[in-house]
């Protein structure tokens, strides 16, 4: 019981320091925006290289779980001898 009224005080104290500044929403914003500035935006080119990249992989994907649910249709329906 002692240890845990121990941690208590020590989880308060800990807390007490850490008391932030509530900021408001214009402030908020200005260091959106001031992030927002330190991005690296890619390029037309770039962003055209990622674009078909992902297009890419989507069609790869979406073949290769084709292929392998096709098969697991075939070799259930063979399994259970089910004709269609």
């Amino acid at each position: 019981m002692a240890k845990q009224t121990e941690l208590r005080k020590r989880a308060q104290q800990i807390s007490n320091g850490r008391k932030k500044e509530r900021q408001s929403f214009r402030s908020y914003l200005k260091g959106v925006r001031l992030e927002m500035k330190k991005v690296v935006w890619p390029t037309k080119k770039e962003l055209g290289a990622y674009t078909v990249t992902v297009i890419a992989t989507c069609l790869i994907f979406s073949l290769a779980f084709w292929v392998i649910d096709t098969g697991f249709l075939v070799a259930l329906k063979n399994l259970l001898g089910i004709k269609i």
